[in-house]
């Protein structure tokens, strides 16, 4: 009989001859074609400078906060900038989280009983997975954006559903048909939930906003560490829901709350983000380009996201390494993230590309495919 670790290491041995083991790596120099820093504020000198004024006015936001926000990690800056975002995305309120897998997991774990049902995307974030494994819900997967299928599950539950999308898938680069989805869900008094990680920022707010879906809406997650180019998330809903997860959410409850610069940095990222529209803007341009080179991909055309499906891993990690060889970082995903057969590049867009850039990118994987 193997012990522990001797089954650790034969796992690890498989995923390495198969190519796809995965190992931590220091960000290497290159052009960027691999992040989620759509709109490059992760990089804004600019926003450097306004969040390091920041701290310079009140340093002690870089001390930890001692505590859960249940005992001593509350605070006046979490509070307002809760306010302030319910506000934004006009919803009654929003909890603040220290990141969009633990607001996921929060959701998931905290809402369904044991006498509800999930149905979730089959392409939707793996939090959400691990957020219904903690629940005593029943979930069930739809086919991809198929309106159709959800409706059929929908028609055959007899407890209250829940229906789980993101309104920009992050593999496929497409979006959710949500206004359709909105529908369904008012027909069959389900409980809509979206995860909005990819579209806000790129999108204005999001497309909840976009569509003026809030009331059709009974909790979204907006995260902070792509577009806005901070950390954090928050779960936008009513203030029922909100003082529900307050009392029963484990990741909430148990979690040490994260330190005020997080919550100030939100805060200011999203000041910076009302003042700079010119950057999403020039993000359609740059897909626009990219688009024009007609590479075959599932993405949608408006979408940040372009993956360009090469359906073999041998050849997959060819193309990437050849890219990488050329000074372009992009990411490759292998199967089993992904279905065997649609393995993927997964091409991220953002404002701060240049023409130039981008065509020389898209020559490259021409040649080769």
């Amino acid at each position: 009989m193997l012990s522990n670790a001797s089954r650790f290491q034969e796992f690890l041995d498989k995923r390495k001859e198969k190519g796809t083991l995965r190992r931590l790596q220091i960000p290497s120099d290159g052009v960027d074609f691999y992040s989620n820093d759509y709109l490059g504020f992760a990089k804004s000198k600019e926003l450097q400078y306004l969040l390091l004024q920041k701290i310079m006015d009140t340093p002690q936001m870089l001390s930890g906060s001692t505590g859960s926000r249940l005992i001593s990690g509350n605070s006046d800056i979490a509070v307002s900038v809760e306010k302030d975002i319910a506000q934004k995305h006009h919803f009654e309120s929003a909890l603040l989280f220290p990141s969009g897998y633990n607001a996921n997991l929060a959701l998931f774990s905290t809402l369904p009983s044991r006498h509800d049902v999930v149905i979730v995307d089959e392409q939707i974030h793996r939090s959400v997975h691990d957020g219904c494994k903690l629940s005593n819900a029943k979930k069930l997967k739809f086919k991809h954006n198929d309106t159709e299928d959800l409706e059929n599950i929908l028609k055959r539950q007899e407890g209250h559903c829940y229906i789980a999308i993101e309104s920009l898938y992050s593999m496929e680069g497409d979006f959710a048909p949500i206004q359709k989805i909105a529908v369904l869900a008012d027909m069959y008094k389900a409980s809509l939930i979206v995860d909005e990680a990819h579209a806000f920022g790129v999108f204005g707010y999001g497309l909840i906003e976009k569509y003026q879906l809030q009331n059709h809406v009974s909790a979204a997650v907006v995260t902070y560490g792509k577009a806005l180019g901070a950390h954090g998330a928050a779960i936008l809903c009513s203030e029922t829901v909100k003082s529900y997860l307050i009392n029963f959410a484990s990741p909430f409850i148990y979690t040490t709350s994260a330190q005020d610069f997080q919550w100030m940095s939100i805060k200011t990222g999203y000041e910076f983000l009302d003042q700079h529209h010119e950057l999403s803007v020039k993000l359609q341009d740059n897909i626009k380009i990219f688009r024009s080179q007609n590479l075959q991909s599932p993405s949608a055309e408006k979408s940040p996201v372009q993956a360009i499906v090469i359906a073999d891993n041998q050849r997959l990690k060819i193309l990437q390494q050849t890219l990488s060889e050329e000074g372009f970082l992009t990411y490759a995903i292998y199967s089993p993230t992904v279905k065997e057969g649609s393995e993927r590049l997964r091409i991220c867009l953002h404002s701060f590309n240049t023409e130039e850039e981008i065509m020389k990118l898209t020559g490259i994987i021409k040649e080769f495919i």
